[in-house]
Parts: structure tokens; C-alpha cells; sequence
């Protein structure tokens, strides 16, 4: 029992890449909206043109972190929660997979010296801003939910500019460090061949 709570520890303590995303006004139907994302609950799935194309990325993707995450069946949930979330925000899954390669390392348990939680790194104070006291940003589902939103918000306020959502989310706008460390991660280990690209439609 020590040795589990000792890992553990080390697990909540573990350091991560993450700057520190600026807390700022949101309008009120900015927050309505994110509100609303944040709140809807639908079950995580798989969103492709068809069931074929849907096990083709899960096997390579799974491949692709299995050396983060050992456990098949918590990597194949993860895969499809990161799949569905992206998807549903209007952001490419392979982007998201790279941010969390560089955020995280895929550690769920993560925590920077800013305070920024999970996987996807999201500081604290959007829990006051957008959701509510009882959402854990520990849990997978929740933090994956609350990152591609944050995103989705970062690409609408800088008009789809890539390179600048990336510095909001990171806390580094206008330094090209980690915007270039996130799209070499996407290009590096995720890219996907498009004959199995996900589907254009998002979750209904």
C-alpha cells in the first residue's frame, strides 16, 4: 500500500512542459457557450465515415502511445474520449494527440509548477470560469473536455491562426517554442494517412 501511494504521489507531482494560460474576461455569450460544451455529458465514441476506418486509426494510434499509456483497454478509451472531444470541438484529433505529447506525455495525473492538471494541462481557474466545484480536471473525460474547448475558444479569438491559439493555451503568445514543439509532435508521431482521416462531421 505505501508503494502504491508513494507512486502515486510521484504521479500528482509530476512535473509538465505547461505554461500558464492568462485567466481573462469572458463575454457573457462566450461563457454560455463554453458552459454549455463543458455540461453536456454524451458518452465518448469514435466519430469516422465508418466502422473499418474507425479500427484502422484506433490500432495505429494505439500503437503510437503504447509506450505512455501500457494498459490497452485505458489507452483504447483514451484514444476514443481524445477522438470524440476533438472531433466535437472542429479540431483535428491528431493535433490534440500531439498537444498532449507535449503537455503531458500523456500522464493523466499531471501537474506543472503553475497548477496546470492533466493531461491537456488546464489551469484551475477555468473550473470557476466555465464549469462548476464538482469537475475533477484529473479525470480523463473532464480534462480532455475542458481542453478542446479552451482551444476551440484560442483558434476563434485568433481567427483560426494555429500558431497564436497554441501561445494562448500555453501561456507563451507570440513565442514560437511551443506552438513548433506541438505541430512537430502532431507531424512526427501522429500523422494519419488520409485514406483513414477521421470524419468532417462532428458528433451529433
Amino acid at each position: 500500500m505505501r508503494a502504491r501511494a508513494f507512486a502515486l504521489a510521484l504521479l500528482l507531482a509530476a512535473p509538465a512542459w505547461a505554461g500558464a494560460q492568462k485567466e481573462e474576461a469572458l463575454s457573457v455569450s462566450v461563457q454560455t457557450a463554453m458552459q454549455r460544451s463543458i455540461n453536456d455529458q454524451i458518452e465518448p465514441r469514435l466519430v469516422f465515415r465508418n466502422p473499418a476506418e474507425a479500427q484502422a486509426w484506433l490500432d495505429a494510434m494505439s500503437g503510437r502511445i503504447a509506450k505512455r499509456v501500457p494498459d490497452e483497454f485505458m489507452r483504447r478509451k483514451l484514444l476514443t474520449a481524445i477522438h470524440y472531444e476533438a472531433t466535437r470541438a472542429g479540431l483535428d484529433p491528431q493535433l490534440v494527440l500531439g498537444l498532449i505529447h507535449v503537455e503531458s506525455g500523456f500522464n493523466r495525473y499531471a501537474i506543472s509548477s503553475v497548477g496546470a492538471r492533466g493531461l491537456m494541462q488546464v489551469m484551475p481557474f477555468w473550473v470557476r470560469q466555465i464549469g462548476n466545484n464538482q469537475q475533477n480536471l484529473l479525470d480523463l473525460n473532464t480534462n480532455l473536455r475542458y481542453g478542446c474547448t479552451i482551444l476551440r475558444h484560442y483558434l476563434d479569438i485568433e481567427n483560426g491562426d494555429l500558431f497564436r491559439a497554441l501561445g494562448r493555451y500555453n501561456g507563451s503568445l507570440g513565442r514560437a517554442e511551443y506552438p513548433d514543439m506541438v505541430y512537430g509532435a502532431w507531424k512526427a508521431h501522429f500523422s494519419w494517412n488520409p485514406s483513414g482521416q477521421f470524419a468532417q462531421n462532428g458528433p451529433r
